[in-house]
């Protein structure tokens, strides 16, 4: 079950990951699990494009987008006025790829490169603090009414818990629908601030992830360092 799964992905099976030679999430995996800090929840409010910017791909916004260095490695973030529209973090096709990924998801939209600004969200959405305090940050997307009652639904699974397509399906009462679920969870358009790299396969498999089964392992690990007594999610 999701519990179960949960109970063995301890911290050693995250240091094993480092033993097996998997360097490339080596400082994060460190930076995760050495230190006492408690991970710094966040307070994300999502609200969506309309149809009509949908229709005109965004042709009257102006997307503030830059690279910036995370626990997890180089990400691209995108920010309008109404909200960070955009995270990926980037893969094999380096920073062309996912400013193509952006382009694709507001292919009318202006874009204005801004490292500084990206690099001062990356460090606000990954932050650790002992603070009780949560940063509100606010989230601007392109999606159907399935999708945005599927990404709302995944906001609500707390740090270091994990859940299941079918718990999902069951929280938006529509429990025959996990297969469309995990189609609205694999197009998820802001890694880790909506989070699903939290969905596991129902035989508590971790599954697949857009941006690396190894990526998604590490930030599991790093959540779960912070709520070590956490049980599984139940949606």
């Amino acid at each position: 079950t999701p519990k179960d799964f949960l109970q063995c992905l301890t911290l050693e099976h995250a240091r094993s990951l480092l033993h097996r030679g998997e360097n490339v999430l080596n400082v994060a995996l460190t930076a995760g699990l050495s230190g006492p800090g408690r991970l710094h929840d966040l307070c994300v409010t999502l609200e969506a494009a309309s149809p009509g910017e949908m229709k005109t791909g965004g042709a009257d916004l102006t997307i503030d987008y830059g690279f910036a260095m995370t626990p997890f490695g180089e990400a691209l973030i995108g920010e309008t006025a109404r909200g960070i529209c955009h995270l990926s973090f980037l893969n094999g096709d380096g920073r062309d790829g996912a400013r193509r990924l952006l382009v694709d998801q507001w292919p009318a939209a202006k874009l204005q490169r801004n490292d500084k600004r990206a690099g001062k969200l990356a460090a606000q959405i990954f932050a650790r603090r002992e603070t009780e305090t949560r940063p509100r940050l606010r989230a601007f997307v392109r999606g159907t009414p399935f999708q945005l009652r599927v990404w709302r639904a995944l906001l609500q699974v707390p740090p270091g818990a994990l859940t299941s397509y079918g718990r999902i399906s069951a929280a938006i009462n529509q429990p025959i629908a996990a297969r469309a679920v995990g189609s609205a969870v694999g197009v998820n358009p802001i890694a880790f601030l909506i989070p699903c790299h939290r969905v596991i396969r129902e035989t508590g498999v971790l599954g697949n992830y857009r941006w690396d089964p190894v990526r998604k392992r590490a930030i599991l690990a790093w959540e779960l360092a912070a709520h070590p007594a956490l049980n599984a999610y139940a949606a």
